[in-house]
């Protein structure tokens, strides 16, 4: 049942883009929490240098080599963007501008120069191709497997025993920076130490899905799961499930049109996103639409109970203290209204007496409060004389 099913091409992909959909969510959450994510961007560009200057001293294609290679090309991306920040000439975002186009078009500099006949090309690692990824297999006790499945595992694993061991250094360091380095936590170190590992999971991901869908790994999930949860450890693990669930709909979606796998998990990622942007209960547009109508709701509620009180006991009051009223003389629509009355009579702050709004005893107090404040609002802006 095992050799089956490391034998089967559709599991071997299916796992590939979920082992690298995990990885990248598992740190994506902290760089995107700490507003650090289009740097994994300049990264998963600016390793290509650091790719072709291992290949050039070792001959080397792949292996610990290169990934140590890469996460140093990665960091070394960090640092020459902070240092340009620091300086003061450009801004963060400028910086990193700046460099990762400059480290990225080096790299391809050298290959076009160097490495002409070697497989590194701009292609591959920006897109890659996951369903060749069952092609390159190693025997592990008599069972075939492939080469990436096991590279990506190992880094899962790596990402995973990171981010448990250091949790709490973690939550501390990408939310309050300062009170991590008064602990004693070295804030810094831990930051340089989640880019190496996202630079050695981006390389670790170029052969079998690209720069291009490790990006969208470890931006988007990452950020769904923030417009979904403000607890940390359920935003880790909404993070891995959209991935997953991405990769799994994103290969039957292509499946079944025909298309690049590879793209339409990414785009899978940026549907899931656009869910979560529309219906999330606390930061979806959807809800913040209904607050906003609630809270104009209120404040119209307000306003009816100050009209009603200004008239409450006057000869105006058969007149003015009616719905009618409120539609000829606050020039309310009647769907206005209406919706302001029944938010009222659900608060309790108004009662009905045929066709005449009456105050309750709460909305009464709610009426003599606001008028109360106002007047100490006037007197307190009224210029005062010598």
């Amino acid at each position: 049942m095992i050799a089956a099913f490391f034998e089967s091409i559709p599991a071997m992909i299916l796992l590939t883009g979920i082992l690298v959909g995990a990885s990248s969510a598992l740190i994506g959450v902290f760089l995107v929490l700490r507003g650090s994510a289009m740097l994994t961007d300049a990264i998963s560009h600016a390793i290509v240098f650091g790719i072709v200057v291992v290949w050039l001293l070792t001959n080397q294609l792949s292996g610990p080599v290169q990934l140590i290679g890469a996460g140093l090309a990665g960091l070394l991306t960090v640092v020459l963007s902070e240092a340009l920040a620091r300086s003061r000439l450009v801004k963060m975002d400028a910086a990193i501008g700046l460099v990762f186009p400059a480290l990225f078009a080096a790299g391809v500099l050298l290959i076009s120069v160097y490495a002409r006949d070697v497989h590194i090309d701009t292609h591959t690692v920006l897109l890659g191709e996951i369903g060749f990824v069952w092609m390159h297999t190693t025997e592990i006790f008599g069972i075939a497997v492939p080469v990436t499945v096991l590279s990506l595992t190992v880094i899962l694993v790596v990402n995973l025993a990171f981010v448990l061991l250091l949790w709490k250094e973690l939550k501390i360091a990408i939310f309050d920076p300062a009170l991590a380095a008064a602990l004693g936590f070295a804030p810094g170190v831990i930051f340089y130490a989640l880019l190496g590992l996202t630079s050695v999971t981006a390389v670790a991901s170029f052969d079998a899905v690209g720069a291009i869908l490790f990006i969208a790994f470890v931006i988007t999930p990452p950020a769904t799961a923030v417009l979904l949860t403000r607890r940390l450890a359920r935003m880790v693990v909404l993070a891995v499930a959209i991935a997953i669930a991405s990769c799994v709909f994103g290969y039957l979606f292509a499946m079944r049109l025909d298309v690049s796998i590879g793209g339409s998990m990414a785009a899978m990622t940026g549907v899931f996103f656009a869910l979560a942007m529309l219906f999330s209960p606390h930061q979806g547009l959807i809800a913040q639409e209904f607050r906003r109508r609630q809270q104009k709701l209120d404040h119209d509620c307000v306003a009816l109970v100050v009209h009603l009180h200004s008239h409450e006991g006057t000869p105006a009051m058969a007149q003015e203290n009616t719905a009618r009223a409120l539609t000829e003389h606050l020039r309310w629509r009647r769907k206005r209204a209406r919706a302001v009355i029944l938010r009222a009579l659900d608060r309790e702050l108004i009662a009905r007496e045929g066709s005449l709004l009456r105050l309750t005893p709460k909305g009464a107090a709610m009426g003599v409060s606001l008028v109360s404040a106002t007047a100490r609002g006037a007197r307190a802006r009224a210029p005062q004389s010598d």
